[in-house]
Parts: C-alpha cells; structure tokens; sequence
C-alpha cells in the first residue's frame, strides 16, 4: 500500500470539484449525506466545478439509484463485498486513491460517529487538513478557499477556518446545519469500480455488530420538537413537555443542563455538544438560550419560546415569545390544540 501523499504536487490547479462522501446502512442513505449533496451542488455553482457523490458498497443498486435523483455531476461507486461491512483500514485506502486519481478541491464527510473516524485518517494519509463539526461553509471565488465555521471555546464564538496551503479541503458537516438537496427527474452518471483490495490488508475487522438496547432519538429527522430546559423545574416537568410533544406530532429535546441534570437520556439533547436540529417548528420551554443552544437549532423554520424571562436570549431569537410559567402556558396550548383537533373531527 502506497503512502505517497497527494500534496507532494503543489500546483492547485489541478484540483477541482466538490466531493461528497456518502454514509449509508442498512439500506437507508444517512440524511446527513443527503444535506451534504445539496451544499455541494451550491459550492460547486459558486466555484465553478462539477460536484461528485462518493459512495462504497455492495450489490446496493437501489441507493445508487436514488442518490442519482439528488443532482451532482458524477457518482462514483466503489463496488467490493469487503465494503458490506464498514472498515477503517479498507475505506481509507481506497478514499485515498479517489483523492488522488480525481483530485478534488474540497472532500465533505457527515460528522456522525461513522465520518469521525472516517474522515481524520483520510486526512492524515493524504497529508491535508481537517475542520470537524462545521456548522457553515463557504467558498471564496477569487482564492478558492473553502472557509469552514464551526463552534469554538465551547460555543462561546464561531471560528471561521481555512486551509491555505494544503489540497484537497476537508471538512466534517454536522448533521441537521444544512438544507437537504431536493430529487429532480433526471440522473446523474454513475462511474462504477471495482477496487483492488484483500483481506489481508484490513487489520482491524469486524467480528460482529451488537445492537444498543438503549432507546435513543433522532430528532434531526423530526419536523416537530418540544424541548424542555431548567424553567420546566424538575424531572417531571418533562411529563407536560411530552404531553405537548405528542399532541403536536413532535419529538421530545432538551437542553444541556436538564441532561447533565438527570432529567431526560442525553439522546434527546439539542445543541452544541447534543443534535443539531432544523424541524418546521421547535418550541422551547423554560430555555434561556445560552449559545451552546442556540447553535443547534437557530435554523429552525418556525421557533416559539415560552419563558418567565421576557429578556432571555430566546426570547429574542424566537419568532413568537410567550411570557410565562410554563407549567400554565403549555396546559393552555395543550388544551387548545386538543380542541381544535375535536372540532376538525366533528
């Protein structure tokens, strides 16, 4: 296996394109990629380049055929019965020769568990840099610099991060900041390979795959969420939260400090350091709006907050603020909601 590093040649020029990194299981396309396809379809607008799906299986026909529906210029399939399975060891080595024989300008990955251990050993073996958990991404027509922002000093302010002197720019995209890309009727060409690669050159294997019993959400599908923060009280406050929750049709979140309270399992935590979110509507109960928050679903299409505080930080961002005791505002919604929905059933 060749260690020869692609940044031995320094002329940018011949790097060009915006490429996708495509995370699938068990017959499903994370929604992360799909986000991801649609910010590279307008990086490559803006740069002038053509846009690549990147994608590794086998036999998977049917998820090459609806990534085609997403709009990049080219897909590439690596098609190998050693991809059945995700390995660290052959997913870099062949990511490396994509890289090196298309050289890209920009390689995007999604920032779940899966692309934090994926993208960094890419990173390295090509001997380029890394921005993990971008939450923005730009590019920069006249010095063609892919300017990466991501939270920093713990959500306090957000650092906007370049990669001047090395080639391709990679960055980790944290799921749920970017708009989905939306299916058009025609599709894209596929260019299939069939990759050299053995056995003998995966050190690390999988032996088995053990499913967590621990019930956990995924509120970065979710178009409705009601999350609850300290002002709901106490543990039990989340009761209302859920009564609300189910009558709108939503999901259950949260902020940090009522998980790292006890109140509610740290899958149901949006923010920096949880999910972040991009529902049609998230109301936020007893949640003050610390920056940590905010960052994980301020691109939500519709926020309602409900605080006693009318000059918390959420008040100000949301688009419709009720002053108030949430354990009185939201049996009022709930009782209104339930008889709107009487009446439609009459």
């Amino acid at each position: 296996m060749s260690n020869a590093r692609v940044n031995e040649i320094t002329d940018f020029s011949e790097y060009a394109g915006i490429a996708v990194f495509v995370q699938h299981q068990h017959g499903k396309v994370h929604p992360v990629s799909i986000e991801l396809i649609g910010e590279a379809t307008r990086l490559a607008q803006k740069a002038g380049s053509p846009s690549y799906a990147v994608i590794f299986g086998n036999k998977i026909d049917e998820i090459i055929d609806a990534i085609s529906h997403y709009g990049v210029d080219r897909i590439f399939y690596y098609d190998h019965e050693l991809f059945v399975t995700y390995s660290t060891d052959a997913y870099t080595k062949i990511m490396c020769e994509f890289i090196r024989s298309q050289k890209p300008e920009v390689v995007l990955f999604g920032a779940t568990s899966f692309g934090r251990d994926f993208a960094p050993r890419v990173a390295a073996r090509i001997g380029t840099g890394l921005t993990a958990d971008c939450t923005a991404l730009e590019f920069d027509e006249q010095d063609r610099k892919l300017m990466q922002t991501r939270p920093a000093f713990g959500g306090n302010l957000m650092a906007t991060i370049i990669c001047p002197d090395n080639r391709p720019q990679m960055a980790t995209v944290r799921p749920g900041v970017m708009r989905k890309s939306e299916c058009v009727e025609t599709q894209s060409p596929v260019v299939k390979i069939t990759p050299e690669l053995s056995e003998q050159e995966i050190v690390a294997k999988t032996i088995r795959i053990v499913a967590d019993k621990i019930k956990t959400v995924s509120l970065a599908e979710a178009d409705i969420i009601v999350s609850g923060g300290r002002g709901i009280g106490d543990e039990s406050g989340f009761a209302l939260i859920k009564k609300l929750a189910d009558v709108l049709g939503g999901a259950v979140g949260a902020s940090r400090a009522v998980v790292e309270s006890g109140w509610i399992a740290p899958s149901h935590q949006v923010g920096q350091t949880g999910q972040t979110v991009r529902p049609k509507l998230y109301v936020a109960c007893g949640i003050s709006g610390a920056v940590q928050h905010v960052v994980g679903m301020s691109e939500s299409d519709c926020i309602i907050a409900i605080n006693k505080n009318p000059n918390a930080p959420i008040m100000k961002l949301a688009h419709l603020a009720i002053t108030g005791d949430v354990h009185k505002v939201i049996p009022e919604l709930i009782e209104q909601l339930e008889s709107a929905k009487a009446e439609e059933t009459c």
